[in-house]
């Protein structure tokens, strides 16, 4: 069984795991809605670069 011959330092290992982390998704305010929405994907209201391409349509559930 392989054993290390020394114990890894504080700096040594912390140094390894300094990519592991969450990272925050990029929010950007959009003027149109005034709202904030992820780059490149169109916003809650279906507004893209300041023009509307999607239509708001209310599905009712008649039962």
């Amino acid at each position: 069984m392989a054993v290390p011959a020394r114990k890894t330092s504080k700096q040594k290992k912390r140094s390894r795991r300094g990519h592991i982390k969450l990272s925050v998704p990029a929010m950007h305010y959009d003027a149109t809605t005034g709202e904030y929405r992820l780059g490149h994907r169109v916003s809650p209201k279906g507004f893209y670069k300041g023009k509307q391409v999607l239509n708001e349509t209310k599905k009712e559930d008649n039962e």
